[in-house]
């Protein structure tokens, strides 16, 4: 006689191959027998055949998937809910070192600590959500030793640079840190003037660059200064002059390649549509910059326009074939700068064609 048909009465799979195999194993009944060890259920016939063995019965239904329990929440990718176990006492181990004391800077005042989980974790938003920048060209800065990154100015608050520091630290294989110099004036501010330390920016002069590159470390620098970053929204992507060369000649004396870097986007974060030279003169500030939304609209005015960025890395110029003395030569300086200049201003024009828009 066949077997009678059983239902399943859940569907957890594993319990119920297990529960198959012992109804293939059982030995034949006829139709009407009553299962032994099975009660009826209410409603139905005593000796009616039963659905499902007293086993699956007496077992409790199955638990929900642990992403459904209420009241979970999950954790990181990395490390599921310890992940934030660590990060909480991350943070804490850092608060104590930071009161106690015990964290290291060296003697321009660089505080690597609290650049990695300060600093950058603060630029990080603006750098990949708010202007998304695009980095291209990361495999031309050296993974050791010492560079001259020599990049364009733009955007009336000197914004590129700190997106340019962001984007070596996050996108180098390697992880390097960028040291930027920066004017007098940003180290005459109070409270920037400690933040800029902190980051590892110094004084745009060439006894501290020369320092930091025989260390081998990584050195930006913008030499068209003031003029480019505060020259008028008709001259976008104009680069200005380069100055006397001197980033070229501290780049011959410890023999470090030049990396050329080209910036577009950041021309368009604050349209300057004019100057007031003689508020900028009483306020003693390079300028003072009048902007379609500033300082019309207040401090709301001072918001930057949120555009898409990208920042190209060129090959590398090297410098250490030439000999000592090459440093003093004023016509290689200049063409060692004019050759810098150009591969800049061409990037720049190059990458503003692949351009689809401002914003996108």
């Amino acid at each position: 006689m066949a077997d009678a048909k059983v239902i399943p009465f859940d569907d957890d799979r594993s319990r119920g191959s297990a529960q198959r195999t012992s109804r293939r194993r059982s030995a034949p009944r006829r139709k009407g027998d009553p299962v032994a060890g099975v009660k009826a259920l209410p409603g139905q016939q005593e000796g009616r055949p039963q659905d499902v063995p007293q086993a699956a019965q007496e077992q409790p239904a199955p638990a929900e998937p642990q992403s459904r329990m209420p009241g979970r929440v999950p954790g990181p990718r990395t490390g599921g809910g310890g992940g934030w176990d660590r990060r909480i006492a991350g943070g804490l181990a850092f608060l104590r070192r930071r009161l106690t004391g015990e964290y290291e800077v060296d003697d321009f005042g660089y505080d690597e600590e609290l650049t990695d989980q300060v600093l950058m974790s603060m630029l990080r938003p603006f750098y990949e959500k708010y202007f998304r920048v695009e980095v291209k060209g990361i495999e031309n800065i050296p993974a050791d030793g010492g560079a001259l990154i020599v990049a364009n100015h733009s955007g009336t608050l000197p914004l590129d640079g700190l997106m340019m520091q962001v984007a070596v630290h996050d996108n180098h294989p390697d992880g390097r840190h960028l040291r930027l110099l920066a004017a007098d004036l940003v180290f005459m501010l109070p409270v920037i003037n400690e933040l800029a330390r902190k980051a590892g920016h110094t004084l745009a002069c060439a006894e501290d660059a020369e320092r930091l590159l025989e260390r081998g470390e990584l050195v930006g620098v913008m030499p068209e200064g003031f003029k480019g970053i505060g020259k008028p929204f008709s001259e976008r992507y104009k680069l200005q002059r380069f100055g006397r060369g001197g980033f070229v000649s501290t780049a011959l004396r410890t023999g470090s390649p030049i990396v050329p870097c080209s910036i577009v986007g950041a021309e368009e974060i604050y349209p300057m549509i004019g100057n007031a030279k003689t508020l900028a003169r009483v306020l003693g500030i390079p300028y003072f910059p009048i902007t379609p939304t500033f300082p019309w609209l207040g401090p709301l005015g001072a918001v930057p326009l949120p555009t898409k960025w990208t920042i190209q890395f060129g090959e590398p110029i090297p410098t250490d074939g030439y000999p000592p003395e090459a440093a003093e030569d004023p016509m290689l300086m200049f063409n060692l700068t004019d050759q810098v200049r150009e591969q800049i201003q061409h990037s720049l024009y190059k990458l503003l064609v692949q351009r689809r828009s401002v914003f996108f």
